[in-house]
């Protein structure tokens, strides 16, 4: 055995986990990552990325950073995707771990350290991160709350999470198909899975699962349709559900990975006649309500902050901070200039977003503002670089309103690092 691997003591479904990781390991591993590292090395993509988890702090790349839970990759990913950081993977599975230590002698990752340890014992490691990722395993514990106060206790104060929780509405149908599984007798055997994939193909038009299908993932390899519809241990939480396992593991919420879904001032949902209702409600309320109305979310994927530390500073356009805030481009956002709408100069595509209404028509003043986007320069300071003629008082509202558009449909991040007071913000 590897020596960083090691036997536990586990029971019950905690056993049953490690056990199914073992056989299914997750993701399906990989021994390239090459176009992964090459990605990376773009600056700006790094960028973009510190400043959607600390919007308010200078840029650095010296972090250091927790992956709990890291499957097959994710902890080598992120050794790659940040060279100058410390990364420390964890997982309970014997075989995750040795499919990352493979990357790591291949890809001679010296800021990389991996461990065979249960999230709950990530204390054992005996210091604290910067930076705690655990996407895909919380909802995997036998008990999802010990495992997140554990990853509290190892975040410094001013450290930020990203946390992916399995959704509740949109996984009705896996978890009918679950049930289904329970009650005739199938189990997580690689004899079985192939059968079970041609029962799936066998699914009567309108099931809940079919959609899941024709769009996710999870049913690609016997791996991935087992972690989908034979994992020992399942379950979801809702957004209002999400907030409390939050707050009950001293935390406080940051904001989605990608809002637009959730936001009642994007997509479809603000064309609707109860957009207004629903912007009057505090922010908890309104995503709790989009949830509900888009019905098909199969996760969660957010930002938190332990709830004693310093404030995070939220990007809010309420106040008098946002002309300095400096607009960072998402790597995942596109410019589209054929087949327009009509009076739209460009349509604005973030590609990982999953919901085809989340598209964002500019007209031609737009579009200069949006192309004047390098990282660099303040919302302000581009203003001033395309200044049209136009007085200044008009040409700041309709700066605020696009620039706060373009990041509530995911285009841009913002530093906020050289904003001079502290915006308000509306209450959670």
């Amino acid at each position: 055995m590897n020596q960083k691997t090691q036997q536990f003591n586990l029971s019950g479904v905690a056993a049953e986990v490690k056990d199914f990781y073992d056989r299914y390991p997750y993701p399906r591993p990989v021994d390239n990552l090459d176009t992964y590292r090459m990605q990376w090395q773009d600056p700006q993509r790094r960028r973009a990325d510190y400043h959607l988890f600390w919007p308010d702090k200078p840029f650095r790349e010296d972090l250091s950073i927790l992956i709990a839970g890291c499957g097959t990759s994710q902890a080598a990913k992120y050794a790659l995707r940040w060279p100058a950081a410390h990364v420390t993977g964890i997982d309970v599975s014997e075989t995750s771990v040795l499919h990352t230590e493979q990357l790591k002698q291949k890809y001679h990752l010296e800021n990389l350290d991996i461990r065979q340890l249960p999230v709950e014992r990530a204390g054992e490691i005996g210091k604290e991160f910067d930076y705690v990722v655990s996407t895909g395993v919380l909802h995997h514990l036998a008990d999802p709350d010990a495992g997140l106060e554990a990853l509290h206790e190892v975040l410094k104060p001013e450290g930020t999470m990203h946390l992916m929780v399995y959704a509740q509405y949109g996984r009705t149908g896996i978890y009918m198909m679950q049930e289904f599984c329970r009650r005739i007798g199938i189990h997580a055997s690689d004899p079985e899975i192939p059968d079970l994939v041609a029962a799936l193909k066998e699914l009567p038009p309108g099931h809940p699962l079919e959609y899941l299908l024709r769009v996710a993932r999870d049913f690609q390899n016997s791996a991935e349709l087992a972690d989908a519809l034979l994992h020992p241990q399942d379950r979801a939480y809702s957004v209002p559900q999400v907030f409390d396992f939050i707050k009950r593991g001293g935390l406080t919420f940051g904001r989605w990975v990608r809002q637009a879904p959730y936001t009642p001032h994007c997509g479809i949902i603000a064309k609707i006649p109860q957009a207004s209702r629903m912007a009057q409600l505090s922010l908890a309320e309104e995503y709790a309500a989009v949830e509900l109305f888009r019905g098909t979310m199969v996760r969660h994927s957010y930002v938190a902050y332990r709830d004693d530390g310093p404030d995070p500073g939220r990007i809010s356009f309420s106040g008098d901070a946002w002309p300095g805030y400096v607009p960072i481009r998402m790597p995942d956002t596109i410019s589209v200039q054929e087949r327009l709408p009509k009076g739209a100069a460009a349509v604005l595509i973030n590609r990982s977003h999953t919901y085809t209404d989340l598209y964002l028509p500019i007209d031609s003043g737009e579009k200069e503002l949006s192309d004047a986007v390098d990282g660099e320069h303040s919302i302000d300071e581009i203003i001033n670089r395309i200044s049209t003629g136009f007085d200044r008082q008009p040409s700041l509202e309709t700066a605020r309103a696009f620039f706060e558009k373009l990041w509530l449909y995911d285009q841009v991040v913002f530093d906020a690092s050289r904003a001079q007071s502290k915006p308000c913000e509306k209450s959670y």
